[in-house]
């Protein structure tokens, strides 16, 4: 069978692992020590979408919505479809999973995703919907990212307009981007495979990005948009595409998770 996305094999893999240990009643992988917890961060407060770093994972003031995002190696809200509340700031959490340091980060995105079975109740299926989308490519004068020669030592910032990763892959990037820069589905195209240290800068758009399928673009704020400061910066730029895409349909979630 032909993939024609390169994050459908991903999410198409756990959620069959998901479905058949749910039938069968086999255990998934699972964290050795795991806690989740609602919070009631007082703004602004630091979002964490996403880390796995020797076996641990953390995401800190997190919707459930971005739970899934990171166990599915999504990073758009559009590829998640269910209740509200799981995409609103209302209803945030913070999670840390310890395993063995070897674990490979597929495992523990399908331990993340075990966790979030079991403490949301979660039952929920895939489909393939037409989703505008951005195509992440080297910009015509080529890539600026050096490989990083550091230790991913502790020094990243996440924020709208401003991003800060030490010895971090494109990937990281694109989540980055999606949850602080355009909200919309992201697609890595660069061919990049390396670990980079990467600072982009730009002046968020209060009116919103233009979507790929928007029959004109939104108002340009005054400083460097995320489109600008790309190319520039990072010898990167975004290309406005559509095609078919996984999107993850949650058919049940408690919204209070099984305490820990």
């Amino acid at each position: 069978m032909r993939l024609s996305h390169p994050f459908r094999y991903v999410a198409v893999s756990l959620a069959l692992i998901a479905a058949a240990a749910a039938q069968t009643g086999i255990d998934t992988p699972s964290f050795d020590v795991a806690s989740l917890k609602p919070v009631q961060p007082t703004p602004p407060y630091p979002v964490v979408p996403g880390s796995a770093l020797h076996g641990t994972v953390k995401l800190t003031n997190v919707t459930l919505a971005e739970c899934l995002r990171f166990a599915f190696r999504i990073n758009s809200d559009d590829q998640i479809a269910g209740p509200d509340w799981i995409k609103s700031t209302e209803a945030l959490f913070d999670i840390v999973g310890k395993a063995a340091p070897e674990t490979p980060i597929s495992t523990l995105r399908l331990m993340t995703l075990n966790l979030l079975t079991d403490r949301f109740q979660l039952t929920l299926h895939h489909e393939k919907r037409e989703l505008g989308y951005w195509a992440l490519v080297i910009d015509k004068k080529g890539s600026k990212l050096r490989e990083s020669t550091g230790d991913g030592s502790p020094g990243n910032e996440l924020r709208p307009g401003r991003i800060i990763l030490q010895r971090a892959p494109v990937a990281t990037l694109i989540l980055a981007l999606g949850r602080f820069a355009t909200g919309r589905p992201m697609v890595d195209m660069t061919g990049l495979k390396g670990a980079y240290d990467m600072k982009l800068e730009w002046t968020p758009q209060k009116q919103g990005v233009p979507k790929p399928d928007a029959a004109e673009p939104a108002a340009m704020p005054a400083g460097p948009t995320v489109f600008d400061a790309l190319p520039e910066q990072l010898g990167l730029k975004l290309e406005m595409r559509k095609g078919p895409m996984d999107v993850i349909v949650i058919e049940r979630a408690n919204r209070t998770p099984v305490a820990n």
